[in-house]
């Protein structure tokens, strides 16, 4: 009788743990899902700015070597990513492509000028910091004029830096319901042994000694959830790159691996937490209060 009773309170605890590690590594995949969205976002906010293309308008009797010198020395520059020269004769048979026609044959020599196409770094890239990179620009010899779009610069910027806001709050509303959900479904792990807290008390353990194998199977737990979250993560992300393989520009390892550990570090440093609060909990409540809850 004794042995059925120990079997099924053995049961009724390996469900509980099944159904705690099943519910939070749930929470974990939701917020490995977020943490990935919030990343992606960014390295997409970079990876647009830095394809907002500014101009160097050269001018006509400038010769290519020197154009060519001048966006070697422009490269140099802090604020810059990339830089790409394109010859008179390139932006002609660029124009002469988009046109349907040679545009010189009408006008008797090439209408179009050398360029330097610039990507800036995704820091400077809004118009305030362009501006001033305008300007600076300018005062190379050569250099007629600066062109960029101002205002689908604007509208990136201010669409990304929505997009962010709204990200960082989702980030924020989901760790406190995670906290919430985790608490709730650790206290009532806790709550089923109460009263073996209790007797442990009475044969004079000390809390610290209490604690131990509870801290201990909450490390277990969240490592265990946090391996269950980051597999179908895992499945997740890799069916989205056979899907869509350009991904990785913004989806990138570095990505994963700060999601991994964030993933992992949240799911062992939550169970202990709300496995702390919980012990601690039923340590300090007398013996007739375990029969009130």
């Amino acid at each position: 009788m004794e042995k059925k009773r120990n079997k099924s309170s053995e049961r009724r605890h390996g469900l509980q743990v099944a159904t705690l590690c099943i519910s939070t590594a749930m929470v974990l995949i939701l917020l490995g899902m977020v943490v990935l969205t919030v990343f992606t976002g960014m390295n997409l906010s970079s990876y647009v700015k830095e394809n907002l293309t500014v101009t160097m308008v050269l001018s006509p009797d400038m010769s290519d070597q020197e154009a060519q010198r001048l966006s070697q020395l422009v490269a140099q520059q802090p604020y810059i990513e990339k830089t790409n020269f394109v010859s008179k004769e390139q932006a002609l048979k660029e124009g002469t492509k988009e046109l349907g026609a040679d545009p010189s044959e009408f006008a008797g020599e090439n209408p179009f000028t050398a360029e330097i196409e610039l990507q800036l770094k995704a820091n400077y890239a809004n118009n305030d910091s362009i501006k001033n990179i305008s300007a600076q620009l300018k005062t190379y010899n050569g250099v007629t004029d600066i062109d960029y779009k101002q205002d689908l610069i604007d509208t990136v910027n201010n669409t990304l830096g929505k997009i962010g806001l709204v990200l960082i709050i989702l980030a924020a509303l989901l760790t406190i319901v995670s906290f919430s959900l985790i608490n709730n479904s650790v206290r009532l792990s806790v709550y089923a042994r109460r009263f073996s807290i209790h007797t442990m008390k009475l044969v004079g353990a000390s809390w610290g000694f209490i604690r131990r194998p509870f801290l201990r199977s909450s490390i277990l737990l969240g490592l265990l959830s946090a391996f269950i979250a980051l597999v179908v993560l895992g499945v997740g992300m890799y069916a989205l790159w056979k899907y869509e393989p350009d991904i990785t520009t913004v989806l990138n390892w570095e990505v994963m691996l700060v999601t991994a550990c964030i993933v992992v570090v949240f799911g062992v440093a939550i169970t202990m937490l709300c496995t702390l609060l919980s012990v601690n909990k039923f340590l300090k409540m007398k013996a007739g209060d375990l029969y009130k809850i």
